[in-house]
């Protein structure tokens, strides 16, 4: 469908500006195509400019960008592990699309995807043969012989006993890689893909069965391979870590992205602040928003939430450029609570920090793509010139940001590149 020519006129909302962190007085904003290209105090934009636009009365709601999720797996989000582990990929793949309609009406309107098989999802979405949200790929995670994205069976070892690759790397959901010379061509395959950043596994993780959680994986010259891969396609590395050893070793490396980091200490972090460092952090708690686990693993969880009270304090005290994601795996049921999440960085932040963590400070992190950006153009900020992801609110979610965990009642109109995909109030085409 060409909507390259279509206008929306927005009348009478009133705008969160996620850069200052307020909502504005009443406004109206015209779309048109998939850009902004007016905001004017409510009466100052004329009809005659606005001519032939579909007109939305907002009657005093709140008009917000499009969310951002920094830290999502379009695909493991969608299936249960045993299910990511060993299903045929097409049925992986049918999930995930039928996830990534849902991720986008819960108005979460661009993810960077963290690691999986997504390139066909994304064209997919791009080509217009199904909704759902922008997606910045990283495709394969890397990972070291027994790292975080190393799920072969104990009698798929030594390698290639059952043939050279695992069933994960066949489905392009990791990348097992030893030594610069692998960990070079990994990342120059997800790149060559059309990878938008490459991620790495630098450290031991939860739901991994065989690496501890504070084990640090690879060395300092295979991430700097990654790195200078990455560097040569005008992009970046992030990492999976969690403790001071890994995130020191991956900076040295050059890499610009820590993710996780909940058992960092106070020397690290001091760092990260210096070499301006950015820090994916995700709200991890032992509560009823968590993917059940059990043995090993339950352990490794508990150790890892315990940290994230003080993880969120350190990265205040310290000014470390924070993203917000959420890091949903294998629980679909789970992916539903997308927006509660984000309500609860409220134990940390304002409301209105909150909104511009997952909107305007995100697409800054996206920005470090640079080339490899699939989407050139200005998200997270309702101005003019960016793109039209917008979100129209019943209420005022600075007030009451629990609002986007009831999307379903709470978002009345869900815009993405111009192109309405949810609209309940009447409209009306101006002459």
């Amino acid at each position: 469908m060409d909507d390259t020519n279509t206008r929306t006129l927005f009348r009478d909302v009133r705008v969160f500006d996620s850069r200052a962190g307020l909502v504005t007085e009443p406004r109206d904003v015209l779309v048109e195509g998939n850009e902004i290209r007016a905001v004017a105090p409510t009466g100052e934009l004329s009809d005659d400019n606005a001519a032939g636009a579909t007109v939305i009365a907002g009657e005093g709601r709140t008009l917000m960008p499009g969310l951002i999720d920094a830290h999502w797996h379009s695909a493991f989000a969608a299936v249960p592990l045993n299910v990511a582990l060993a299903a045929d990929v097409g049925y992986i793949h049918l999930m995930a699309g039928r996830t990534a309609t849902e991720t986008l009406m819960r108005g979460f309107t661009t993810v960077r995807d963290c690691g999986g098989p997504t390139f066909g999802l994304k064209q997919a979405i791009d080509t217009g043969v199904l909704p759902g949200p922008r997606i910045f790929p990283a495709g394969a995670m890397i990972s070291q012989s027994g790292g975080h994205a190393d799920f072969r069976m104990r009698y798929e070892v030594p390698r290639g006993v059952c043939g050279c690759l695992a069933h994960a790397e066949m489905t392009g959901a990791a990348r097992i890689a030893d030594g610069v010379d692998e960990v070079l061509r990994a990342s120059r395959e997800q790149l060559m893909l059309g990878s938008s950043q490459v991620k790495l596994m630098a450290g031991g993780g939860v739901a991994s069965p065989y690496d501890p959680l504070d084990v640090t994986q690879y060395t300092e010259a295979e991430l700097h391979a990654a790195v200078e891969a990455a560097e040569n396609w005008g992009t970046y590395v992030m990492v999976h870590a969690y403790t001071p050893r890994s995130v020191q070793q991956a900076i040295r490396a050059g890499v610009r992205c820590i993710e996780h980091g909940q058992l960092l200490d106070e020397e690290t972090v001091a760092l990260m602040a210096r070499e301006r460092i950015w820090w994916s952090l995700q709200p991890f708690l032992d509560d009823e928003d968590t993917v059940p686990l059990t043995g090993e693993n339950r352990a490794k969880f508990l150790t890892m939430t315990a940290g994230t009270e003080n993880a969120y304090q350190l990265a205040r005290r310290h000014g470390v450029r924070v993203a917000w994601g959420t890091d949903i795996l294998f629980d679909p049921g789970l992916t539903h609570k997308q927006g509660k999440i984000l309500a609860k960085m409220t134990r940390w932040f304002t409301p209105a920090e909150a909104l511009t963590m997952a909107t305007a400070t995100n697409a800054e992190l996206l920005e470090m793509s640079g080339p490899r950006n699939p989407y050139p153009g200005t998200l997270g900020v309702v101005e003019e010139g960016a793109l039209a992801d917008l979100l129209l609110v019943d209420g005022d979610p600075v007030e009451d940001i629990s609002l986007l965990s009831r999307p379903d009642t709470s978002l009345v109109m869900i815009v993405k590149n111009g192109v309405t995909v949810k609209n309940t109030l009447p409209v009306h085409v101006l002459a």
